[in-house]
């Protein structure tokens, strides 16, 4: 029965793989086909308890629902997925089990790519297990860029708070391995999210301790989030909105720069277009005497 399947799977394998051909007559490959196929090998798969196989297929099956860009995103077998991943997860514990975690890890890292567009939440899963393994086996580097992803992913979804643990933990790998320009940026991040938490104190930390990285101090990243601290702290909107639009901030991973250009100081308004008074004059002196009350505390 077990043999049976098996020769049925590979079969529509077989016709998967023809479908996704082109040729003289053929210009474009038949995503939705493939699909299909692939779908249909995974149940003989898994009905072989060939678990390992099955994963693959479902995920080609997901590669190739994604790939036909007219396939409406709703139908993308969304019933179907949560088994998918189940059997992914479960290959990847035979991969534990029989000595190959690189394997179990870059699974886990496909499988989390190829349901980021459908369930942020399960991505995120997906990759921290995928980082863990990774970490297990002291691959530091591969297991942080791992993190990287969930972290990005947990700003998306606005669970804060979890995002800035995991950025912590990105920050501290990055530090083991000596890529300190990656902890400046790491810790840019950290202020971001600690500031849209409304936590200063935490936000004001995580620079702080930055001052003992090599280099940190001085820097452009160090100046940037003292400047921003300072304007957050003293409720400078023109300031805060200034380094939140600088080059520095507007250029990182979309997820934090969307957080820069949203971020505002508590309690107050924007300020208006060019209130600030000149460098080393108080040429606006002699006005306030008639606009106090509109501007006290709203200029400076």
């Amino acid at each position: 029965m077990a043999a049976q399947k098996i020769n049925e799977a590979h079969e529509h394998i077989a016709k998967a793989e023809k479908c996704l051909k082109t040729g003289l007559m053929k210009w474009k490959p038949d995503y939705d086909s493939a699909a299909s196929e692939y779908a249909k090998a995974a149940v003989c798969f898994k009905n072989a308890k060939q678990y390992e196989q099955a994963k693959d297929a479902y995920l080609k099956e997901a590669e190739n629902h994604t790939e036909n860009k007219t396939y409406p995103r709703f139908n993308l077998e969304l019933k179907k997925m949560p088994e998918a991943i189940q059997y992914i997860e479960k290959a990847c514990m035979m991969y534990m089990e029989n000595g190959t975690p690189d394997t179990a890890a870059m699974a886990l890292d496909r499988a989390g790519k190829v349901i980021e567009p459908i369930n942020l939440e399960k991505a995120v899963d997906l990759y921290q297990k995928a980082a863990g393994v990774f970490e297990n086996e002291d691959r530091l580097r591969q297991a942080v860029e791992l993190l990287g992803k969930a972290s990005r992913l947990l700003v998306r979804l606005k669970r804060l708070d979890e995002a800035a643990v995991a950025v912590q933990k990105e920050k501290n790998m990055y530090k083991e391995i000596e890529n300190f320009p990656m902890c400046f940026k790491k810790t840019t991040a950290q202020v971001l999210i600690h500031l849209h938490r409304g936590d200063y104190v935490a936000a004001d930390k995580c620079v702080r301790e930055s001052y003992s990285l090599p280099g940190y101090s001085g820097s452009e990243d160090c100046v940037a989030m003292e400047t921003l601290l300072q304007g957050y702290d003293e409720q400078d909107e023109d300031r805060v909105y200034r380094v939140c639009n600088s080059p520095l901030l507007k250029y990182m991973d979309n997820d934090y720069a969307k957080l820069a250009v949203s971020l505002r100081v508590p309690g107050g308004g924007k300020k208006k277009k060019g209130a600030a008074a000149p460098e080393g004059g108080a040429s606006r002196a002699p006005a306030a005497t008639e606009e106090e009350d509109d501007y006290e505390g709203g200029l400076c």
